[in-house]
């Protein structure tokens, strides 16, 4: 193939059996990411070892997790764009009101769980529908976002993201902001005090690439909110 040695041009010819990890997810305003990032700041320093928020861990509430034909991805974004162009989601008003971590060991992964709404459980189930012809069972390692120094994705995510339908999804479905990593003693402490609620919207939609921990590593496709 002529030019696939040319490194000025950082689009790699996709192979016919390529496959992306993808996070179809809603991207929090200010009033979230602040709260998000305050709690962030305090896990990193009882755990510097974990992961900032920035970059490449960009706060989101995921709505759908999915393998999908790397080749596929422009179709995908046509068809997730149709379900989000029907509900303007920086609209729908909703409620954070507890601290939530899921274990991994002696650490946990921690973030604010934001109480169940129609809005996203209805849109969730759209998002399914407009991939559905675009997924594949399962990927690889090479499906997400790695770094040098982590190449190896946890064979827990990997499977996490697979079976993301039906097992997070629906009536099994949490809206969540993931705000850092910290051992779980300490993360026990932190549930165990009073949080306070606080109300925000989405400010826009996006699909991002999936790294470790389920990360939002890498955006792929946005869309601007309407107004």
């Amino acid at each position: 193939m002529s030019g696939t040695n040319d490194h000025s041009k950082q689009v790699l010819p996709v192979e016919p059996n390529s496959v992306t990890a993808i996070n179809l997810l809603l991207e929090p305003d200010a009033t979230m990411l602040e709260r998000a990032e305050a709690n962030n700041a305090r896990l990193l320093a009882v755990f510097p070892q974990g992961f900032a928020l920035d970059a490449t861990h960009h706060p989101h509430i995921t709505l759908l997790q999915r393998f999908v034909r790397t080749a596929d991805l422009d179709m995908v974004y046509a068809a997730a764009g149709q379900a989000f162009a029907g509900t303007d989601v920086t609209r729908v008003q909703l409620e954070a009101h507890r601290y939530y971590y899921i274990p991994s060991g002696a650490i946990g992964l921690a973030g604010i769980v934001v109480k169940p709404h129609a809005v996203l459980r209805e849109l969730q189930q759209q998002l399914i529908d407009a991939v559905a012809p675009f997924t594949v069972a399962t990927g690889l390692s090479d499906a997400f976002a790695t770094t040098p120094d982590d190449p190896v994705i946890d064979p827990m995510l990997i499977e996490y993201v697979s079976t993301f339908v039906p097992t997070s999804t629906g009536e099994h479905f949490s809206a969540h902001v993931t705000t850092g990593i910290a051992p779980r003693d300490y993360l026990d402490t932190m549930l165990a005090e009073p949080f306070e609620s606080f109300t925000f919207s989405p400010a826009g939609a996006a699909v991002y690439q999936l790294g470790q921990f389920g990360t939002a590593a890498k955006k792929l496709h946005g869309w601007a909110s309407h107004h």
